[in-house]
């Protein structure tokens, strides 16, 4: 089963400014300098960016199965057995680690013996149901 990853307010403004303001330097830069050719690789890295910022906004998914998680957030993917799954704490958000999410007050999943992610699907109660049809073991806090 798929899960898109929600998208909080503050991550469309960061998304949606951040681009915003890069396009807006570029024409800028495109319509009044003199050196055009100074510009390019600015320009290049700039548009990259961008890319980047939206593909993260519009890649960022979980897919669980019967034996894993696979979640995919731009360039970071990964997977996680679902029986190495300890504890997941609900409501919460995750300031530093790995974090292919978009949104805050996701789900913080505790697994292997130290290893923690911070996930932010679509409804946090649906995951979390699914996700103990499968490993009812789980801790949820």
């Amino acid at each position: 089963m798929k899960f898109k990853s929600r998208k909080d307010n503050f991550f469309k403004f960061f998304v949606l400014g951040l681009s915003g303001l890069f396009i807006a330097i570029i024409l800028i830069q495109i319509f009044f300098q003199r050196e055009k050719f100074e510009f390019i690789f600015t320009a290049i890295l700039m548009v990259m960016l961008i890319g980047l910022l939206f593909w993260l906004y519009f890649g960022t998914e979980y897919e669980l199965s019967e034996t894993e998680l696979k979640y995919k957030s731009g360039p970071i993917r990964g997977k996680i057995k679902i029986e190495e799954i300890t504890e997941i704490m609900k409501a919460k958000t995750l300031w530093s680690g790995l974090k292919p999410a978009t949104a805050r007050n996701g789900l913080i999943l505790k697994y292997r013996k130290f290893e923690v992610i911070y996930i932010s699907p679509e409804t946090n109660d649906i995951f979390i149901n699914k996700i103990l049809e499968i490993n009812n073991n789980i801790k949820i806090t």
